[in-house]
């Protein structure tokens, strides 16, 4: 999982919780690569799932929602340092149908060794969008978050129902239906 993920995780965190949360939760969290992550490195994705799952029992907030909230901070973030990518569409649709055959390919550009999920986009209609998830990291509530921060970015409002298809989180279906 690249650095960025991290980093950005633990800006986020600093900013709601403060500094002494985010030394807290690295000191306490018995991370391989010691918890010092720069935004250009590789790391196991097991990381992550340690610090979201920590945070969560510090927090008292579902692990669930905390990748939700950490997907909607993440994708304002994306907007920032991936500007290209976001003006190149006009709709959240528009982003959205466009992650595996244009986003992903331009990230794998810049970071070749970058492990990404697997999207399969259907538009059966005009208000209606069809996300299939597929990675074995399981981070589809993340996946969802970024969903909501796209739908903010461009201002739309849509119900978006998630369902998993296998029990281990590994592919997920999203129906998002503009309201």
């Amino acid at each position: 999982m690249k650095g960025i993920v991290f980093t950005e995780f633990l800006e986020m965190i600093e900013d709601k919780y403060g500094y002494i949360v985010v030394d807290q939760l690295l000191t306490e969290s018995n991370l391989p690569s010691g918890g010092t992550y720069t935004a250009i490195g590789t790391y196991d994705h097991s990381e992550m799932v340690t610090l979201v799952s920590n945070l969560s029992q510090k927090a008292q907030i579902p692990v669930s929602e905390l990748l939700r909230a950490y997907g909607r901070y993440m994708f304002v973030t994306f907007t920032r340092s991936y500007r290209p990518f976001v003006d190149y569409s006009h709709s959240a649709f528009d982003l959205l149908k466009s992650i595996q055959h244009y986003i992903h390919v331009e990230v794998k550009k810049l970071y070749p060794d970058a492990e990404l999920p697997h999207f399969t986009v259907e538009q059966p209609s005009d208000n209606q969008l069809h996300m299939y998830y597929e990675s074995e990291r399981k981070l589809s509530d993340f996946a969802h978050g970024l969903i909501e921060g796209c739908l903010a970015h461009f201002g739309e409002k849509a119900i978006i129902r998630k369902t998993n298809l296998v029990d281990d989180g590994s592919r997920v279906f999203f129906e998002i239906v503009k309201e």
